[in-house]
């Protein structure tokens, strides 16, 4: 008669169980792990659940769980009148247990100018694409830590929002939703709240929009993201305002456009400039108070900016990230009210006006791409949440938000004339402070980049948050790096009394300090 091998046995010794926390999550992931790392071979005879549970000295109850769940995920099976045997895996090599990254080992999840160049593999090491690398040169850094402080960049006055209103709105949603509201939505976005946009855009913009034209995105991030997604093949040209925003120009690096910084002068972007290059069809543009210099474009750069666009054949990609403040006069009206041809996109967010963390914005498009854009946004979020636009429609239609908006540009003003009555004047290598007419934030030049980063280390090491003009520049401009450098100062994010602390501060940090002391 032919041999017949007995099966291997399992020794239980080796688990040590602590009896301090759940049982049977332990023996489960005891014996998962030795399967996978190949302790625990396939077609190893395990033992009767009561026989285990006396060896252990546990309940059998948390065995027969360990083994119905080990059962569940394939790892063991029962074979019928002869008891239970780990399962025969195709494991050619012994399976880690660690969570993946998804880098190779020994690499940190922080990005790293290496690993994107390790070769594709079987084994799963890092695949090497184009879209990779993009990513590593065009990502944004972490914002700043904690709540808000002096001179922090794109924050709104926040702190006076009328949460307890929103939280009353909230609540009543919840309290009773509206059961189609809770079903998948229109990628578009929520109809009311795109009726109500596109009212107040007609009422206190001048812009002649109907709802219809308008997509909610999460953000003006995610606005101008589908504009790079759909607006521009790998290797088009961008137009992009340098100094500009550059989580703008990173979206449509993703997108594999080539960036051309075009130059900002006291009227806005240079439009002979960007007539001059032939690849280009998409320019990204903050005419409203040009991000991060201030300026207002003049009238006459406007129809000049348009006439490119149609002549061209290009678009217009209007970001109007802080338009509701102006401190003289009325809002301008926007680029895109002047459009005639359809080829201004306007960007619009809710988080200059409430808090950046709403994740509310929207596009106003020209009506020949409002199905594309929706369609192709469904594809990556499906639709917005639906409570937060929900809520919004309703803190609109309620009067809530021009109030708010009121308060928030009384704020502003009040928060922007502390930071110019107590400002340091007299700093060696350092301007003027502008006039600021509009916005959040001012940007005063400083003589040289040596000196910038003198003062930002300086500001760094009493608490004050102050971000450098040369760090707003692509990295390939023709501009002297001399030329770059200047200080932004955000003046909305704190009131007035933690302004002057902050200035105080500074005043301290800075007073007789000049370059030659590096």
């Amino acid at each position: 008669m032919p041999s017949i091998t007995p099966p291997l046995s399992f020794n239980p010794a080796g688990i040590e169980l602590d009896r301090r926390q759940g049982l049977t999550r332990q023996l489960y992931e005891a014996l998962r792990q030795r399967v996978l790392d190949g302790r625990l071979a396939g077609g190893t005879r395990l033992p009767a659940s009561r026989d285990l549970a006396g060896a252990l000295s546990i309940s059998r109850n948390s065995v027969v769980r360990a083994y119905d769940q080990l059962y569940a995920e394939g790892f063991i099976e029962g074979r019928v009148g002869d008891g239970t045997y780990v399962a025969s895996l195709p494991t050619p090599k012994k399976l880690s247990t660690n969570v993946s990254t998804g880098l190779p080992t020994g690499l940190s999840p922080t990005l790293s100018t290496n690993w994107l160049d390790l070769p594709v593999n079987s084994s799963g090491e890092v695949i090497h694409s184009a879209a990779l690398e993009r990513v590593e040169n065009n990502y944004l850094p972490q914002p700043p830590a904690g709540p808000p402080k002096a001179f922090r960049v794109g924050v709104p006055a926040f702190d006076l929002f009328p949460f307890e209103v929103w939280a009353k709105l909230n609540g009543a949603f919840w309290r009773k939703p509206d059961l189609e509201q809770l079903c998948y939505g229109d990628p578009a976005g929520d109809a009311r709240l795109r009726s109500l946009i596109a009212a107040y855009l007609r009422s206190s913009r001048g812009l002649q929009c109907s709802a219809e034209q308008i997509v909610i995105t999460s953000g003006a991030q995610q606005a101008i993201s589908l504009c790079a997604q759909l607006l521009v093949e790998p290797g088009d040209g961008v137009a992009v305002e340098n100094p500009g925003y550059r989580a703008a120009g990173h979206a449509f690096a993703l997108a594999g456009g080539k960036l051309h910084g075009v130059p900002v002068d006291s009227e806005g972007i240079d439009c002979q400039v960007l007539a001059a290059l032939n690849d280009c069809r998409v320019a990204y543009v903050t005419p409203s108070h040009q991000y991060p210099l201030g300026v207002v474009m003049s009238l006459a750069r406007r129809l000049e900016l348009l006439a490119w666009a149609e002549r061209s054949g290009g678009w217009i990609i209007e970001d109007d990230y802080d338009g509701e403040y102006r401190y003289s006069g009325a809002p301008l009206s926007p680029l895109a009210a002047l459009d005639r041809g359809g080829r201004v996109l306007y960007v619009g967010t809710f988080g200059k006006v409430a808090f950046p963390a709403l994740r509310l914005g929207y596009l106003v498009l020209p009506p020949g791409l409002v199905d594309a854009f929706s369609r192709r946004r469904a594809v990556d979020v499906r639709h917005s949440e639906i409570s937060t636009q929900a809520v919004m429609a309703e803190f609109m239609a309620a009067g809530h938000f021009q109030r708010h908006i009121r308060r928030m540009r009384r704020a502003a003003l009040s928060r922007r004339n502390a930071l110019l009555a107590d400002w340091p004047h007299g700093l060696q290598g350092v301007a003027e402070l502008p006039n600021v007419a509009a916005g959040l934030h001012l940007t005063v030049r400083v003589h040289s980049l040596a000196r910038e980063q003198q003062l930002l280390e300086q500001a760094r090491t009493v608490g004050v948050e102050v971000n450098g003009l040369s760090s707003y520049w692509l990295t390939n401009s023709s501009t002297p790096v001399d030329q770059r450098a200047g200080l932004v100062l955000g003046f909305a994010a704190v009131p007035e009394a933690d302004i002057a602390v902050a200035l105080k501060r500074l005043r301290v940090a800075w007073r007789g300090s000049t370059v030659e002391k590096q």
